[in-house]
């Protein structure tokens, strides 16, 4: 029973230690375990004078590469202003590129709306002073003093033609430096967040060249605005390769040149991942690139993929194409564009687990159309499953609970023998045909479900904005009543009181502290986790009340 008592000091420490340092960070302090706070977008000096790392030098390729013929006309370069902004809009999102690199600068997403304020749009991407999220693409040489168009080139917007035909518009832009002139254009599709980008090198020089194409991610590292204290989930860069699978890279590890992933391969992708939202290149498959993560400076980073072209003979020309997703985490649509792409929604050793119950879940939504009621039937299925270890274990407590006068007499007898204290309770656990470990060991076959569950819940973006009934609009976000935090707690003290009292008074003063303090910390919870404890609190409630009764009459039946 010493043990016991530990656990439970244990459990109860740390989850007041918790407690507070997650109320210290929602309040903007510093945590205790360190990290939390993000470091402010502040001027850095010696960033003017450090070379600039956001362009990557040319990687060597084959040479004999073939060779597009050049196309039959170019569209004359004009000189291109330093700097203007495009705005184009499709049915999913509004995207605004600058014609300084032509640039994805800012993406609106029509679908989802802004943190905290419903009658915005939710912005994924975005370049103003305090915050920094773009997409890049550029063309570099081989060799030192080749100037080709890259991000910060001056680029000429071409044309903006809509196919309400097909559902598509081109964005095109140019741009010419050094004898090589870049037509890059970018293709969007109605009601898909993929955007195909296909970048046409001309060479208009007298000499053979040899050049690289790098598709790259640039952030800042401040939070999401929708990051939460009370619960924390990744955002940064991640790639994903054959040889590695899913790989995510910390902006700690990059400062402290820590970074481990995959720098060479011929697949996969990289991206920038944070919550419910998320966005990579994905290169063509089976050509050989080089991955880069690197810090730009004070907290600017960057995640990039580089190719070869080849050899591109003058006059002629290469095409490269590539896909940019940008939008949210929805693994059926990543899936079908890269393979691995819908890992970003990262379950972690629990996939194996969390994977086949988001499928069984959506299933359900289908049939429901409500993801407050998914998750009602989806935890009531998993109850159902598990009720044979469910009762095997509310059977050994509610033995456990008939013995308790006859424990707390054992232990007045025999006072501080532990000795023959142990050998007394041992030898009524036989007679009795108990089991103490009887009520423990088929509820932690159970918890590595329900930690599935609860990731699955957590991370999947179908809750946000997603209502449920009444009060509940947003299942993604704490409950604005605290109704169903006051039900979570209620329904613990519940449960409490059916299991058997512990014999020690201060596990039992223990046990019913430990309802406000999960109870308090579920009040900072998204509302579609709180709900899905309440339905499982509530379903063990009905489940144990059951098998008291049935032990109730099993005993009265013997009495008689």
């Amino acid at each position: 029973m010493d043990i016991r008592r530990t656990i439970l000091w244990m459990i109860f420490s740390f989850s007041l230690l918790l407690l507070w340092n997650n109320w210290q960070t929602y309040n903007g302090r510093p945590s205790m375990f360190g990290g939390g706070a993000q470091s402010q977008v502040s001027t850095d000096v010696a960033a003017e004078t450090t070379p600039d790392t956001s362009i990557p030098s040319g990687v060597s390729g084959p040479a004999d590469t073939p060779a597009t013929a050049a196309a039959d006309a170019l569209v004359p370069i004009e000189a291109p202003a330093q700097s203007e902004l495009v705005t184009v809009s499709t049915d999913v999102f509004e995207l605004t590129f600058d014609t300084q690199g032509a640039q994805l600068v800012k993406a609106q997403l029509h679908h989802y709306t802004a943190t905290n304020n419903a009658d915005q749009p939710m912005v994924l991407l975005d370049k103003t002073p305090g915050y920094t999220y773009v997409a890049q693409t550029g063309v570099v040489g081989s060799t030192a003093g080749q100037n080709f168009p890259t991000h910060l080139t001056p680029h000429q917007l071409v044309s903006v033609d809509e196919d309400k035909a097909s559902g598509t518009t081109e964005v095109v832009f140019q741009a010419e430096s050094d004898g090589v002139r870049v037509v890059k254009t970018y293709t969007l599709k109605h009601s898909e967040y993929a955007i195909h980008v296909r970048h046409d090198i001309h060479n208009l020089s007298d000499a053979p060249i040899t050049p690289s194409l790098y598709l790259q991610l640039t952030r800042d590292d401040s939070d999401p605005k929708e990051s939460a204290a009370f619960y924390s989930t990744y955002t940064g860069p991640a790639l994903y390769s054959e040889e590695e699978k899913f790989q995510k890279v910390k902006f700690s590890d990059i400062d402290k040149n820590k970074a481990k992933y995959v720098r060479q391969a011929d697949n996969g992708w990289v991206g920038m991942v944070q919550h419910y939202f998320a966005s990579a290149w994905v290169p063509q498959q089976g050509t050989e690139r080089i991955n880069e993560v690197l810090r730009l400076n004070n907290n600017l980073y960057a995640i990039r993929t580089i190719e070869s072209v080849g050899t591109i003979e003058p006059g002629s020309m290469q095409t490269v194409h590539a896909d940019l997703w940008v939008g949210p985490q929805d693994q059926d649509a990543m899936a079908q564009l890269a393979p691995g792409l819908e890992l970003v929604v990262d379950y972690g050793w629990l996939t194996i687990i969390a994977k086949p119950l988001f499928v069984l879940m959506t299933w359900l939504h289908k049939f429901l159309g409500n993801w407050g009621w998914t998750i009602v039937v989806l935890t009531l299925l998993i109850k159902l499953v598990f009720y044979p270890l469910s009762a095997a274990s509310y059977r050994s407590m509610a033995k456990m609970k008939l013995v308790a006068p006859r424990l707390q007499a054992l232990r007045e007898q025999y006072g501080d023998d532990r000795a023959k204290l142990n050998t007394a309770l041992m030898e009524m656990y036989r007679t009795e045909k108990i089991n103490p470990l009887g009520g423990c060991l088929p509820m932690l076959v159970q918890i590595p479900v329900f930690i599935a569950l609860y990731w699955v819940l957590l991370g999947s973006v179908e809750m946000r904005g997603a209502p449920w009934i009444g009060w509940i609009q947003d299942l993604s976000v704490r409950d604005p009543w605290f109704i169903l935090p006051a039900f979570m707690m209620a329904t613990m003290f519940l449960q409490i009181k059916l299991n058997p009292t512990p014999p020690d008074p201060m596990q039992a003063r223990i046990m019913m502290i430990m309802p406000l303090v999960f109870g308090g910390m579920m009040f900072f919870f998204p509302a579609g986790l709180v709900l899905y404890w309440c339905v499982n609190n509530a379903i063990s409630i009905v489940q144990q009340r059951y098998i008291m009764y049935r032990i109730d009459k099993e005993a009265q039946a013997a009495a008689g």
